[in-house]
């Protein structure tokens, strides 16, 4: 499948920092792709680069099979900043039409969606509100709706649950769930990975302008992985005897978490414990989240380091 947007080697420096440093991922169409990396990595040059505010100083960006256009392509992005890019004084609806006819919409179009928009997300009365009398998940709420209104094929959501309580965050999620089982892609910015696993299927981890790592959540979960079960039995677990199968990592009451050795399968651990008469109710293994991942590989390889400065002949 033709992937909606694909960066090759995009680079971007400010006076003497590497912002973006040789970055490239391609995203599918339908996909739910994250973004993932903390505070300073360069998600945020990154997608103002795919939304064309920023121009690349290298690199290249291939959007729904063509060169970018900013001309023509800025109008099926939807983009929805971390920072509230709201007209404070503004009423609601009004602000709403407005920002939808500036995405090309007529007015009883603008209108028709919006009102629908407005009901779908329990909005309705908030017609004639002020921006400035909106709590800042409010906010958030009617930012997410600007953002979608005129139905881009790609959407890019950053740090979209900031200030949302639980209620409104589910709300989000649904349709955001709903947007990519229709068509849309949506890129997921964050720093907060816990969300990611649960709703990206795939993702890109930066770092310090670098990227570390991309690929689906399930296959990088599974290339990390490190051979750690965890068995619950009916009663008590026992004291296990030293052996050549696994090493026990932490005893809880009524489960182990253990560490399979090299050249053995978890099967060799169940016909362990059926041997010794133990009575086996779960086993299940223990895959690592991804903030476990990003962690062991910001610290653990020559990309955990510090911005380095451009050369002379750079």
């Amino acid at each position: 499948m033709q992937p909606i947007l694909e960066v090759q080697q995009l680079k971007k420096y400010f006076s003497t920092q590497k912002a973006v440093d040789d970055v490239s991922f391609r995203i599918e169409k339908g996909a739910i792709f994250g973004m993932l990396g903390p505070n300073g990595a360069g998600k945020t040059t990154l997608i103002r680069m795919i939304t064309g505010i920023f121009f690349p100083d290298s690199g290249s960006i291939i959007f729904d099979g063509k060169s970018f256009d900013p001309s023509t392509d800025i109008a099926k992005i939807g983009y929805m900043p971390e920072e509230r890019g709201l007209y404070k004084k503004m009423k609601i609806g009004e602000q709403a039409l407005y920002l939808a006819r500036l995405k090309g919409l007529s007015k009883a179009e603008a209108t028709e969606k919006i009102r629908y928009w407005f009901q779908r997300l329990e909005m309705d009365t908030w017609w004639n509100k002020k921006v400035e009398d909106l709590s800042k998940g409010m906010s958030q709420k009617f930012q997410f709706v600007t953002t979608i209104l005129h139905e881009p094929s790609l959407i890019i959501l950053d740090e979209p649950f900031s200030g949302l309580d639980p209620v409104n965050a589910n709300l989000i999620k649904d349709e955001i769930f709903r947007l990519a089982k229709n068509g849309s892609t949506i890129i997921f910015s964050t720093h907060r990975m816990e969300q990611v696993e649960e709703i990206c299927d795939h993702i890109v981890l930066i770092n310090k302008g670098k990227k570390i790592l991309d690929g689906t959540v399930k296959n990088v979960k599974q290339e990390f992985k490190e051979n750690l079960f965890e068995v619950g039995f009916e009663h008590k677990a026992g004291e296990t005897s030293a052996n050549s199968i696994f090493e026990v990592t932490e005893q809880k009451d009524q489960s182990l978490i253990l560490k399979i050795h090299e050249g053995f399968k978890p099967h060799d651990v169940l016909q362990y414990f059926l041997s010794l008469g133990q009575e086996i109710t779960s086993f299940r293994e223990l895959l690592p989240t991804l903030n476990d991942i990003f962690i062991k590989l910001v610290e653990g390889t020559p990309l955990a380091r510090e911005f380095q400065p451009l050369s002379s002949s750079s």
